[in-house]
């Protein structure tokens, strides 16, 4: 997988891929991630890449032409464009699953007060990460990215996510390491039985069970597809 991301700010990026599963996916070249700063888009004199909003208001508007000059100096036929926007689809497990088969992924990530609405149509898909606004799509990038990477083939251990929280709608059954008694807590007897065919039948009860306690919307179907 091939992923771009277009940003005003790349040393933001540089800890996320330097660091842990994402800095081995890349070394192993299961994904290939590149930073461009579309301020080098510019064509104004000072790299100016914003401007004030027509009909007034506060805050800077992003400009179309460095932005949509920049997704069309990397798109190619098989490219997916996301751009980052509080707007968009909020983002679930269904989505990461749906763009891990992705080949090549162009993040957008606006900042400032917005972006020219006419950037809108040189996206094929906008995702917002929660109900809330930050002041840059850098950051939703790497969330996304992240949780697309460690779905590839080859970057963690398969049986790692799927009973992880999210899948088939459920959340993540509880685990425990040693020590078996930590302050008076105790890991539950039935894990140490070695009865695999019970600890399974323990866990996905235990799924349930949490699911319905801390997100009964997910057994209800009400997430984005």
């Amino acid at each position: 997988m091939k992923i771009d991301i277009l940003t005003l700010f790349p040393n933001m990026f540089d800890g996320f891929l330097s660091e842990s599963i994402i800095h081995r996916a890349i070394e192993k070249g299961l994904v290939q991630i590149n930073i461009i700063n579309f301020r080098d888009f510019s064509k104004l004199s000072n790299s100016q890449v914003d401007d004030t909003p027509y009909g007034g208001g506060g805050g800077m508007v992003l400009r179309c032409e460095p932005l949509v000059e920049a997704i069309e100096s990397i798109k190619k036929e098989d490219s997916k464009i996301l751009l980052m926007c509080p707007q968009g689809k909020k983002y679930n497990q269904k989505i990461a699953e749906r763009l891990k088969n992705e080949k090549h992924i162009i993040f957008v990530c606006g900042h400032y007060e917005g972006f020219d609405e006419r950037i809108r149509d040189y996206v094929d898909e906008e995702i917002s990460i929660g109900d809330y606004v930050l002041t840059g799509g850098e950051l939703p990038a790497m969330v996304i990215s992240d949780s697309i990477i460690r779905l590839l083939k080859g970057v963690i251990k398969e049986e790692s996510y799927l009973n992880e929280s999210f899948q088939n709608n459920l959340l993540d059954y509880p685990t425990y390491t040693k020590p078996y008694d930590f302050r008076g807590k105790k890991v539950p007897d039935i894990l140490l039985s070695g009865d695999h065919a019970k600890i399974a039948l323990w866990r996905k009860n235990m799924q349930e069970k949490r699911t319905e306690e801390k997100r009964s919307d997910l057994k209800r179907g009400e997430e984005n597809e």
